[in-house]
Parts: C-alpha cells; structure tokens; sequence
C-alpha cells in the first residue's frame, strides 16, 4: 500500500512539474506553427518579412526562394509576407514584367514564378521550419484581361463611355476598379481567398490598400475565410477602423513611417515620437500596428533606407523594432540593400553583403524574449523618459517585471547625456548590443556617452 501511494505521489509530482513547465514555455512561447497556437497566441511577440519573389534571386522562383529559408529562420523571422503570385495582365501592362498587384486570374500563378505545387511546398517548408505565411491579395482592382473582365464585365467600374476603369484618383492605368455594389462579385473574392487557404496552408493575408475596399466586405470575407482555418489579416491601411469594424489583427502605420521620414529630413524633432504615441491610442488595445522603415512600394518609389535616412538609417530601424508594434523586414534589409529595385521588371537583389544579419537578429532575439516589447495588448505599455537634449530621443516599455530602455542620438555629433528616472525601479539591465550591463537607478542620474546616430538599448 505504501508503494502504491509513493507511486501515486511521484505521478502527480510529474504532472505538476510538466503542467509548470507548459505554462512557463508559453509565456516566453517564440512563434511555431507545430504547436496548433491560435493566431493571438503566435502573433503576440512575432515580426514579418516581406518577400519580392521576383527580386529575391536571379532565377525570380519560389524554388529559389526556398533555399533562404533556414538563414531566415536563423535570422529570427516568424511572418514571410510574400508579394502577389497570380499570373500578371497583359492589357495596358506597364513595364517590362507588369505589376505583381495587376492579377489576370485569382485562382492560378504565375508562371515565372514557380507552379501550384511550388508554392505549396514553399509554405510546408516554412511551416516546417516553424514559420508562417501570408499571401498579398489584391481584392480593390485586377488586370484588365482579368478572366473576370472577361466573362463578368459588370462585376467592374465603368466610366462615362460605358468603360471599365482604373480605380479613380490613382495612376494605377495597368489595373481595372472592381465594383464592391455587385454581390455576385463579393462572393467570386471571398471564393477566391478561401481557395488559398484549402489548396495551399496559409496562414493569411496582406490585403492590398483595404481602405478602398468596404470594411463590410472584409467582415464578411474573415468571418468566412475563419471557418476554414484561423488567419493572421494584415490591412495596408492606417486607420482604426480597419481593427473594429473590418476585423483585422494588424494594420500599416504609415503615420510612423512618415514620421520618420520628416525626423530625418529635419523637418520634425524627435520630440514627435512622442506626440505621435498619444495619438495612437486611438486605435484598440488589441490592434497591432506594423512598424517599417521600408517596404516594396517605399523602396522603389521614394527611395533606399539610406536615400531616406542617411547615416541615422539604424537608429530608425531601433526606433521601429522597439516602439509599440511588429517589425517589418523587407527583402533584402538585412543585406545593406541600397538600390531601388525595380518595380515592373527584373532587379535582382545583391546578397553578398549580409553585415546587417547580426544587428537585426539582436533586435528580434530581443522581440522574442522580452514580453515588454510583444505585440499589441501583451506589449508593455510606453513611457518617455526626459533627457538633457532635444535631439536625443528615450523611452522605456514595461510589462511586469520586465522593462527595455531605447536611448537614440538623432544628431550627426557624439553626446553625453543624463536621464533621469528612467526605470520604474532599480535594477541591472543587460546592453543588447554591446558586453555588460548597467545598474540603472530610478532615482539618481544614469549617463550615458553615444556615438553620432547611437543608440542604446537596455533590458532588464
């Protein structure tokens, strides 16, 4: 008997132990699609990189693509974003190539790109990998000879002559405006998403400029597509609606990164930051916001990171990894990109020069680990911490017992500088980029020396 209950007891010891373990892996979970997590659980500390399959290798293939795959993960990606698949029009194509965003048929690829099966094996192995993926979706407007088009003319915008059009306001002339009044059509989109996600696996959808599309339709569209499988939605959108009334996790903060560019071209102090925080407390607490400094349309359009922020280009990339929201990495970011890569024809990127892998994967470790930094309401809330100069920015983030400090010079001189109460309490906190750590006071003066365009960055 007392054998049996010894037995008993070292079972229940065990359980308990495990039940522990389970809970503390959890909290400090990195994302990984084998663990059947809910969409709120793995996107809570997790970044997204955007792929430009075209440019991504000189072959331009999902085959070729594959093979970065375990250096992202080594990176410390969780989200691949990969740009539009779809066959590309013909009709009043522009360029070379044509637009990725100008789809003739929703339900097929791109040749140049790869096959069906292609791309199928693309996301088993970044599933594999433990990574998820999103694919671009283009719902606001299609190619011209879109098999829609052809078949369903009344499914798209006219003009006055009785035309199909491009979408007005725009000089978008390579793409025809698709008419969200026919209901016929809204049920052929929603067909066409779930299509996606029943053939391929994916995790969901970056929703081409889904402000030009009704938030009713995208209710519809996620409720619907969520019966199949639970999805990430991403809006490159900036606007609160997009999370209350559309129902998406995450939306593009546009206002950060045109924030950023006013701060480098001197036409905003740094100051800004903060003004701009208070007014994105207009959005939900469980809305994610997307941080960049680059993208595929900001790349070829306006300019390279270096283009647009010179020499405080790391400083804007700390301030993006670091301020509420999830970090954007765009094809290429990591390998010093420094050429606007060409929109409708084939740009290869240059990777021999990948000296920027290290800096990102400190910032995404630190992502990761840190729930003070983790994505919408299970981020640590943001405070300013006043310093003795206008061009040096700090803030910390804290979350329980868990706190980061973030000090940026935005100026082209060496500055020695003193914050003052900067931590809610005294504690040692481990330098990110550098060996060491610093006993901050809550109380006393913290200085701290930085290099022209430093930055500091502290966890506890």
């Amino acid at each position: 008997m007392m054998k049996y209950i010894k037995y008993r007891l070292f079972i229940f010891i065990g359980i308990l132990f495990f039940s522990c373990s389970a809970k503390k892996e959890l909290t400090s979970h990195k994302p990984n699609w084998k663990d059947g997590l809910s969409v709120a659980q793995w996107s809570k500390n997790a970044n997204i990189y955007e792929v430009n399959v075209r440019q991504y290798s000189p072959e331009g293939t999902f085959n070729a693509f594959v093979k970065h795959l375990p250096r992202l993960k080594e990176l410390g990606v969780d989200i691949i974003w990969i740009m539009p698949i779809h066959p590309i029009g013909v009709k009043k194509r522009k360029g070379e190539l044509g637009s990725p965003y100008s789809s003739k048929n929703y339900k097929a690829v791109n040749p140049d790109l790869g096959t069906l099966q292609d791309f199928k094996n693309l996301v088993k192995k970044a599933h594999d990998l433990g990574m998820f993926v999103l694919l671009d979706w283009v719902a606001n407007h299609s190619a011209f000879d879109n098999v829609w088009a052809l078949e369903h003319p009344d499914w798209y915008t006219h003009d006055s002559l009785g035309q199909i059009t491009h979408p007005q306001g725009t000089d978008w002339t390579d793409v025809a405006d698709l008419n969200y009044d026919n209901p016929n059509m809204r049920a052929a989109m929603i067909d066409a998403m779930k299509y996606w996600v029943k053939e391929t696996n994916i995790d969901g959808y970056r929703c081409d400029v889904a402000g030009f599309v009704p938030n009713d339709f995208w209710k519809t569209a996620i409720d619907e597509i969520k019966t199949i499988k639970d999805v990430f939605m991403l809006a490159e959108w900036d606007d609160p609606k997009m999370h209350t009334e559309a129902g998406f996790d995450m939306s593009y903060g546009w206002g950060f990164h045109h924030m950023t560019n006013q701060i480098a071209k001197g036409e905003e102090m740094p100051e800004r930051i903060d003004a701009f925080m208070q007014e994105e407390k207009r959005y939900p607490a469980s809305a994610i916001r997307m941080n960049f400094t680059t993208n595929h349309d900001e790349n070829s359009w306006n300019g390279t990171v270096k283009e647009r922020y010179g020499d405080a280009a790391d400083v804007f990339a700390v301030l993006a990894f670091t301020l509420e929201g999830m970090p954007l990495l765009y094809s290429g970011q990591e390998a010093n990109l420094n050429k606007r890569l060409s929109f409708f024809g084939k740009d290869t990127i240059d990777w021999s020069d990948l000296s920027k892998q290290k800096f990102f994967k400190k910032l995404l470790e630190l992502k990761h680990e840190n729930p003070a930094l983790w994505n919408g309401e299970n981020g640590g809330a943001y405070r300013k911490i006043e310093t003795d100069d206008p061009l040096v920015f700090a803030y910390a983030r804290t979350k329980g017992e868990k706190e980061v400090v973030v000090i940026l010079n935005f100026s082209d001189t060496s500055k020695n500088i003193t914050l003052t109460k900067p931590v809610m309490q005294e504690a040692v906190f481990q330098y990110l980029f550098t060996a060491g750590s610093k006993k901050m006071s809550s109380l006393g003066e913290n200085k701290f020396e930085l290099p022209k365009y430093g930055y500091v960055v502290l966890s506890k």
